[in-house]
């Protein structure tokens, strides 16, 4: 049964602020987006930008891995408190948030990479029996050499 919170659709105006927020998006989202991309290549892990996770459009969301990246500038400093309840808000609905200051993404991108790798669900190894390699056959015999 799917989440309540997972449920809900966007309203045009939630949709028109996503697309505006996707269109300029900041220096430090632009950069983790697009190691996000290309660099995070998990099972479950494919990301979307500014997604709708209950009443809320996060900057990063992997509904499959269900986790939250969410990405502070210094106006966060200020409201502390109602990141806090968004955040308890985004867990009840069974995500995992992860928050980073933009001047940790800029300056130490490994780091912060580091951190969303170690919270995703890890890559299944290869079947032990080859599972999906192609093998080389033998060489059929004609029906000749068959006797």
């Amino acid at each position: 049964m799917m989440d309540m919170m997972e449920s809900q659709t966007m309203t045009d105006r939630q949709k028109q602020f996503a697309r505006q927020m996707r269109a300029q998006p900041t220096a430090a989202e632009r950069v983790l987006w697009q190691r996000l991309r290309h660099d995070i290549a998990r099972v479950g892990s494919h990301f979307r930008r500014q997604a709708l996770v209950g009443p809320f459009i996060v900057d990063f969301a992997s509904r499959g891995a269900k986790l939250v990246i969410e990405l502070d500038g210094g106006q966060h400093q200020w409201q502390q408190a109602s990141d806090a309840q968004r955040t308890r808000h985004i867990e009840k609905a069974g995500y995992r948030v992860l928050r980073f200051w933009n001047h940790d993404v800029l300056g130490n991108l490994e780091g912060v990479l580091s951190e969303i790798r170690r919270v995703l669900p890890p890559t299944p190894d290869p079947s032990p029996q080859g599972g999906g390699e192609s093998r080389q056959r033998a060489p059929r015999l004609s029906r000749k050499g068959r006797n």
